[in-house]
């Protein structure tokens, strides 16, 4: 394999070629990192590196490690807002190679971090550097999809992006699989399993790198005439990405984007042990994990439904349907707790974390509508700021609130009862961004230099 092989020009796809030979491409990458939403199966295991069966004083705390899930979310938005245009210069394979050094090299810089006991490393490692990995696989298929399914953003955007919800849906039940191969007197798995998992995902990323391909310039699907039915605030102009983010649009939805992840984002960092604390005694770790891979199964299903589902009910519409639903079923899950009633909490969940992905599948097609495709892949690259912010204020909100109710003494079954309040109010705020959406100015349209002769 030389360095030409990584050249945008060598991924052109022949004429002939099978469109639908991509979207596996980019689920092989995004299934990868999608691994980061199984985080929380770590965050008692990590807490637990020197008492192995049991917490020791010198371990790290639950509040320590959980801004290793914080750090990698972070460097998410911030790699993706930062090498956008880098990804869409160099084309797809590159960066996806890229990402898959970064996301497997980050294990195990983290590996390291475990074997001589210094969170500084893994932060470092799992945080930093995979974050970037995280970022710069997350961003590299999105626009390549949409530029080979202009008939339907939606749909393409979904394919693209489902594969990230649904790597936890693997994540999770290997890696109890793995600590639990690997688990010694002496040792709890997780150091031996963040280095095999290192190596199977950075392989597994690697499928994606040889068979993705873009279209070549001229290219339109068969009996696409490049019209469609007209529907509001979807333009048939360009903006450039450095217009793009000084118009109140963009600021808007980096607002509908930003509260709908905050909503969910502490919710999926902390699924584990919030359920296991929820119902002391009736689930155990397994049944947690679980848990876990059955949000994953819906965070990815509700990225290809909702984004697909958007193509026909416009994208304002789907987003209002997010944000409403959501505050009422966050206003209830403190009184299913109470209840007692686990398969109740379960579908409160479900279909919460469903629209969760839903709003990351569904963004770059609203972005397409706004500002159209000649920058969208830039445009969503610096959108993604709004994910780091939430990547830290959702895990922050739910572990520092947990632990300050339980400081004061309330029982660890209520301790996230606050929390689920607070959520409820994000969603309104993001429902208002959301009503204040209106169609860019045309003043911010792109013009070329032809017809400005």
């Amino acid at each position: 394999m030389t360095a030409s092989f990584f050249d945008r020009e060598n991924t052109v796809a022949p004429a002939g070629f099978n469109r639908f030979i991509v979207p596996p491409a980019a689920l092989a990458v995004h299934l990868s990192i999608g691994q980061a939403y199984a985080f929380s199966t770590f965050n008692l295991p990590l807490t637990r590196m020197i008492g192995i069966t049991h917490s020791a004083p010198q371990d790290w705390k639950l509040t320590e490690v959980g801004w290793t899930f914080s750090i990698a979310i972070a460097l998410l938005g911030l790699s993706a807002a930062l090498f956008g245009r880098w990804v869409e210069r160099v084309g797809p394979r590159r960066s996806m190679f890229t990402a898959a050094l970064c996301f497997g090299g980050g294990f195990m810089v983290a590996a390291a971090g475990l074997h001589y006991h210094q969170i500084a490393l893994l932060y470092l490692g799992y945080g930093v550097l995979g974050g970037c990995g995280l970022g710069i696989g997350y961003i590299s298929p999105v626009s390549t999809l949409i530029k080979w399914f202009p008939d339907r953003p939606g749909m393409a955007t979904g394919m693209a992006i489902m594969g990230f919800g649904g790597g936890a849906l693997v994540a999770a039940p290997l890696s109890l699989l793995l600590m639990d191969h690997f688990k010694t007197a002496t040792s709890n798995g997780v150091l031996e399993t963040f280095v095999t998992m290192g190596v199977i995902y950075f392989m597994f990323m690697m499928i994606g790198v040889i068979t993705v391909r873009i279209p070549a310039a001229d290219w339109k699907p068969a009996g696409w005439t490049g019209s469609a039915a007209p529907r509001s605030m979807v333009t048939k102009a360009d903006v450039l990405v450095e217009v793009a983010w000084r118009t109140p649009q963009f600021w808007l939805l980096w607002g509908v984007l930003c509260m709908n992840v905050t909503a969910g984002i502490g919710v999926l960092g902390q699924a584990s042990p919030m359920i296991q604390e929820i119902f002391p005694g009736r689930v155990t770790p397994a049944a947690a994990a679980g848990f876990v891979g059955l949000l994953s199964l819906f965070n990815m299903g509700g990225r290809f439904v909702w984004a697909a589902a958007s193509d026909y009910l416009g994208r304002r519409t789907t987003y209002t349907i997010f944000f409403v639903l959501g505050v009422a079923l966050y206003s209830t899950v403190p009184s299913l707790g109470h209840l007692g009633s686990i398969g109740l909490f379960v579908a409160a969940f479900a279909v919460i974390i469903s629209m969760y992905g839903g709003g990351f599948a569904t963004i770059p097609a609203y972005l397409r509508d706004m500002f159209g495709t000649m920058n969208v892949g830039a445009i969503h690259g610096r959108l993604l700021t709004a994910w780091a912010v939430a990547g830290v204020l959702g895990p922050v909100l739910v572990n520092y609130i947990r632990q300050s109710q339980i400081d004061h003494g309330v029982a660890k079954a209520q301790a996230y009862s606050f929390t689920m309040y607070i959520m409820c109010g994000l969603l309104v705020l993001g429902f208002l961004c959301n009503l204040a959406m209106r169609s860019v100015n045309e003043r911010h349209h792109y013009v070329s230099p032809a017809r400005k002769k």
